[in-house]
């Protein structure tokens, strides 16, 4: 005799016995999102794969929410059996080690960078024996126009502060730009170039004294007030997102520093850098040879740990500029203040020099990685720019900062504007070195 509740009950559990595997970045939860969880419940249980921030970010931005609060959103939709982390782009990976009967995906994967991942999953799917699932995208949803929309409406202090951590971790090196405006800090907040191994683009700003101090048209002397700086700092913080990076200059007095780390770290900056010389500040571009003074090793020390007290989070960061090579010292003397400066408890170290063939900078990366695993390394590669970032990670190299090259690009063309105008007397010949204002006023959010 035909039973239909114990057909029905055979038949959810044959069902249920099936699993489905879905791949999510799970950063903004929208109608679609909800749909294909809904469609791929209908053919087992479903796993989730949540991409990691590091699986992520060299192909998109750098997810807004953390690996853990978007599993802990994910987790809790309807459908959902199972969340495991997705470490790389492409699924193959999981699709082996977890072996599901299906996996399901919108069919926009079919066009674009996406498409060869499509057919690595097919082969991986025929190979296993499972099946390969693709429904149509959700019409009316567009999630990298809601990424946009998120952007035009900007990042608080707190999610900005802990992005150059999370970058740090999910990122083999991160790629920072000087900016010195609030046009420059949009140029670096949207330029991207694709290239075969993902997206490139820079994953935060510079705020250089240097050429803050100039674009105002002044000397780069400390003795300019950090109200003058946050000027400046203001300007970009208003119209970008991504995390800066604050040239403190040698952080000035210990008591001045306190105050410094919180006004800093209370308007969203990630980290500052401190520099260990002493007397008015004189750039380094114009040291000379002989041996510069340094500040004594105990009272940088107790700068750094007093402006760690002073933070209010975990995730402002302060990096001790190490100035020995500039000054004339020894790579082992420079070992030697790191060692003493991370103990002190800065959150990663900066070095520089004037060297053309970065051979100190080399040796020093690489002795402070036997030193230290874990602790960020700072690099300005200006003089010694012959080598790429793969290769400056290779020597241990985590951060990347381009610390003045806004600023030096924008100077030739602009004189060479000016001079053109003067020689003609109009404009017309500079209209091929000059964008169309309209394409400048694109960037500014709310300007479209």
């Amino acid at each position: 005799m035909y039973n239909y509740f114990e057909h029905r009950s055979l038949f959810k559990e044959s069902t249920l016995a099936k699993t489905v595997y879905l791949g999510l970045t799970g950063d903004i939860i929208h109608p679609g999102i909800i749909n294909i969880i809904a469609e791929a419940a209908k053919y087992g249980e479903v796993t989730i794969g949540l991409l990691t921030d590091s699986a992520i970010v060299n192909h998109k931005r750098l997810p807004y929410l953390t690996y853990e609060q978007r599993k802990k959103v994910v987790e809790n939709i309807k459908g959902v059996s199972k969340i495991v982390p997705q470490k790389e782009w492409s699924y193959v990976p999981n699709l082996i080690k977890y072996k599901p009967d299906y996996i399901i995906h919108g069919d926009d994967w079919k066009t674009g960078s996406m498409s060869k991942v499509r057919e690595e999953v097919y082969e991986t799917m025929k190979r296993q024996g499972g099946q390969v699932i693709e429904i149509p995208y959700t019409k009316g949803i567009d999630s990298s126009a809601l990424v946009e929309n998120a952007k035009g409406i900007g990042t608080t202090p707190e999610i900005r502060m802990k992005t150059l951590r999370r970058l740090i971790s999910a990122k083999p090196i991160v790629r920072i730009m000087e900016a010195h405006s609030g046009l420059s800090g949009l140029i670096i907040e949207n330029t991207e170039i694709e290239k075969e191994d993902g997206m490139h683009r820079f994953d935060g700003m510079w705020s250089s004294s240097l050429t803050d101090s100039t674009d105002k048209g002044k000397p780069d002397i400390e003795a300019v007030d950090l109200t003058t700086r946050l000027q400046s700092l203001t300007d970009i913080l208003e119209c970008t997102t991504k995390p800066i990076i604050f040239d403190g200059d040698t952080g000035g007095l210990t008591e001045h520093f306190v105050f410094t780390v919180r006004t800093l770290e209370r308007n969203g900056v990630s980290a500052v850098i401190i520099e260990d010389k002493v007397g008015l500040k004189k750039n380094s571009l114009f040291g000379t040879e002989a041996k510069q003074e340094l500040a004594p090793a105990e009272e940088f020390c107790r700068k750094i740990s007093e402006g760690k007290k002073a933070q209010v989070t975990k995730d402002f960061m302060i990096i001790a500029r190490l100035e020995e090579l500039i000054a004339g010292h020894t790579v082992d003397e420079a070992l030697e203040r790191a060692d003493l400066y991370v103990k002190a408890g800065a959150d990663g170290v900066m070095i520089h020099s004037k060297e053309k063939t970065g051979a100190d900078i080399k040796e020093f990366c690489q002795r402070f990685r036997e030193m230290y695993k874990n602790v960020p390394i700072v690099l300005v590669p200006t003089t010694y720019n012959q080598f790429q970032e793969k290769e400056l990670k290779e020597w241990g190299a985590n951060v990347i900062i381009y610390a003045n090259h806004m600023l030096r690009a924008a100077y030739p063309a602009m004189v060479k504007c000016a001079e053109t105008i003067l020689r003609t007397e109009r404009s017309l010949e500079v209209n091929d070195i000059c964008m169309p204002i309209k394409q400048i006023l694109e960037l500014i959010p709310g300007t479209k």
